[in-house]
């Protein structure tokens, strides 16, 4: 299907001379991406962008070179000094000179013959290094770089890459020099005409824009915002709007059904619930029930933070559904959030004469068979679960409408799996991850978004503070307190296990410890690792107050509900990105009691940490921590999809690229409304656009009409 013109680069890098298994399972861990085997290929390796250059175009002294910094030097070889045979680690010594004085190269664990013939005596050498004194003598100990003068010397500018464990920087250097020849003439894909950078000079090519990256003739080169490197990323949002807008149109060319309501169920859904609707809440569900009622189908995002209302806003339009004869879904990426939002709309539904069930992949044939009966003949609306929904053997009677909650964690293939059964249901996806604009164009560009920026009323704030982990005891003595006045506390760890490579603490051991602080029958363990029915019992012990305090991972990040647990601590907060530490600190705050969250951290914190839990202090807006989050994080993290495998951005920064977005959005567009089909020239170009950037999904919806 990839057009054979691309081969070259997407053999695996097992192809290139010298990278045998363990390099290429070395590379395959700091590349952007790996292909669907997660084998390193050519093309990843060329999306591997530098995270530094170091200038050795400045050649100085010894007398002159600032301590402490790296230097390069021009020397005579003067003398080799082994380290003496009785002293093993003793170092092995080549000293050397400038007209300036002498320094000692210095090797641990060298062997002499190789450094003899890099260092022979008498010859002229480039050497460059961190340069120190030790005793009134210049040192250089292992040096970075070194060449001879007649062999044409150091690179001038050389590029620095993500550094992992089995994989030297000279290896992946010859890597990359290699699978920059492996490049093929690629035709132009890119509208020259539109959005040039800089009106007195072309834009350089895909692939002189990566020989400028990997080869760079300036240390600004390899910057983000170089023409070089924005070149690559507004190639890859241009893929990446490309894709999404094929999608749109192939869902949109499917078309979609005309779902009319006299508003009879929504209003009885409207009188069940024990509180007022939010101002938000009935714009969106207006915005929601218009879409519903015209002919074509509906892509909409939720937006809501934590605590919004976003699943009453679901129910009422399933309701609207219900009212026109047909069937909704609501799929939840965990069983413990499907079983959630099951006991929240259950009562509320039945309540207004609709029938509610659940459908998970842990349900056995006698719990499962009446669902699959009741969903095949019609007497279902509602069915909330996993992705139990979608397995063979689920049928509906006539499904109009699915509700996709906490949307990243699914994503398109799993989106498009819903309608190649052939139902096409309207779409509702729902992120309790306030998403900045230019993520909403980015993961969410097929779709119209509503959003809910209200906490329902009679919600208190939550107050939040950081404590050093010196604390700890006393913050124990504190929660003992709050337990013994009926407060229910959330304690949440970064792991599981303790493990050797990491000094974070474990849920277990946690767990362990708070026991003996406050009595073994109080503390309750969640964690992912345990089976379904062992979580049900611990939440169900946490609700009914048999445990007062749960020791969990972030099994509890999403979903979770118990009202009247008022406290949260986050063990290792550092370690958090922002938006996580949002959703969990969203577990409390959701009762009549004021409320409170503790970021317990260990010292001392980098810049970025520091900034977080800063930003957590100030505010509970969503929003605001989102925009701080994509500043200080980037997207991938932001929307979950480094931790749930989804593609994120190989080359384009957003923090850096963001005005590309816009440019790349409407230059979609105007590709689409022109070209279709991708039929003409440039059309086959794009197709070559998208294959780079794995977007092939959206060239089979092409094949496929």
């Amino acid at each position: 299907m990839r057009p054979s013109l691309l081969d070259p680069l997407f053999a695996p890098v097992t192809s290139l001379p010298g990278v045998g298994p363990k390099v290429a399972d070395a590379i395959a861990r700091i590349v952007p991406t790996a292909g669907m085997e997660n084998t390193a290929r050519i093309v990843d390796l060329l999306f591997c962008m530098p995270t530094r250059v170091i200038d050795r175009r400045d050649v100085t002294t010894i007398a002159d070179a600032i301590p402490g910094t790296i230097a390069t030097l021009r020397l005579r070889v003067d003398r080799h000094q082994p380290a003496p045979r009785a002293a093993r680690n003793a170092p092995y010594r080549v000293f050397c000179q400038d007209e300036t004085g002498e320094i000692a190269l210095t090797f641990f664990r060298a062997h002499g013959e190789w450094l003899t013939k890099q260092l022979p005596e008498g010859e002229i050498v480039m050497v460059s290094g961190t340069l120190d004194w030790f005793n009134g003598r210049a040192s250089m100990v292992h040096p970075d770089a070194m060449a001879r003068e007649e062999a044409g010397g150091l690179p001038p500018i050389e590029t620095v890459y993500p550094g992992t464990a089995g994989l030297a920087p000279k290896t992946l250097r010859k890597a990359i020099d290699s699978a920059l020849e492996r490049i093929p003439n690629l035709p132009e894909w890119r509208d020259p005409s539109v959005n040039r950078d800089d009106a007195s000079r072309p834009p350089p090519t895909f692939q002189s824009a990566l020989e400028r990256l990997h080869d760079p003739q300036e240390p600004d080169d390899v910057l983000p915002d170089s023409r070089a490197w924005r070149r690559l990323a507004r190639d890859e949002l241009l893929a990446g709007q490309l894709a999404i807008a094929l999608v749109r149109a192939r869902l949109r060319r499917r078309g979609g059904r005309a779902f009319s309501s006299d508003g009879a169920g929504p209003r009885a859904i409207e009188a069940a619930l024990p509180f007022q609707l939010t101002e938000g809440q009935r714009v969106s569900i207006a915005e929601i029930a218009k879409d519903l009622g015209e002919p074509e189908k509906m892509l909409r995002l939720l937006q809501g933070d934590v605590g919004s209302g976003k699943t009453v806003v679901a129910l009422m339009a399933m309701a609207h559904v219900a009212d026109a004869g047909a069937q909704s879904v609501l799929m939840a990426p965990t069983e413990i959030l499907a079983r959630q939002h099951f006991s929240t709309i259950r009562p509320i539904a039945e309540a207004a004469g609709l029938k509610v069930a659940i459908l998970t992949g842990r349900d056995g044939t006698g719990v499962r068979q009446p669902v699959l009966d009741g969903l095949a003949d019609g007497s279902i609306d509602i069915c909330v679960g996993t992705h139990a929904l979608f397995q063979q053997g689920v049928t509906f009677h006539d499904l109009g409408f699915a509700v996709v909650d906490e949307q990243h964690r699914f994503g398109v293939h799993q989106r498009l799996a819903l309608s190649a059964k052939g139902l096409n249901p309207d779409l509702l996806v729902m992120t309790a991850t306030p998403i900045p604009r230019t993520l909403v164009l980015t993961a969410f560009g097929d779709m119209d978004v509503s959003r809910l920026t209200e906490k329902p009323a009679g919600r208190q704030p939550i107050q939040t503070a950081s404590l050093p982990i010196e604390r700890l005891s006393e913050l124990a003595a504190r929660l003992e307190k709050a337990i013994a006045d009926g407060r229910k506390v959330y304690w949440i760890c970064p792991l599981v296990e303790e493990s050797e490579q990491s000094d974070l603490v474990s849920a277990a051991e946690r767990h362990a410890w708070l026991g003996q602080q406050l009595g073994a029958d109080r503390v309750g363990l969640i964690h992912g690792r345990m089976s379904g029915p062992e979580k049900d019992a611990a939440m169900a012990a946490f609700k009914a107050g048999q445990t007062r305090l749960l020791v969990g991972t972030t099994v509890i990040e999403v979903g979770v509900d118990v009202p009247d647990a008022s406290i949260i601590v986050i063990e290792h907060a550092e370690r958090f990105g922002l938006s996580q530490l949002h959703q969990l600190r969203g577990r409390v705050g959701r009762g009549a009691d004021a409320s409170s969250c503790v970021l317990l951290f260990r010292g001392p914190l980098n810049e970025i940490a520091e900034a977080r839990l800063k930003v957590m202090r100030e505010t509970e807006d969503g929003f605001r921590i989102a925009e701080e989050d994509l500043r200080l994080r980037g997207e991938g993290d932001l929307l979950g999809t480094k931790q749930s495998g989804t593609p994120g951005f190989r080359v384009a920064r957003l923090d850096v690229h963001a005005d590309l977005l816009a440019e790349a959005r409407q230059e979609a567009r105007l590709i689409l409304a022109t070209d279709p089909d991708l039929a003409g020239p440039r059309g086959e170009a794009l197709r070559i656009l998208l294959y780079l950037f794995d977007r092939d999904e959206a060239v089979r919806l092409l094949r496929a009409g």
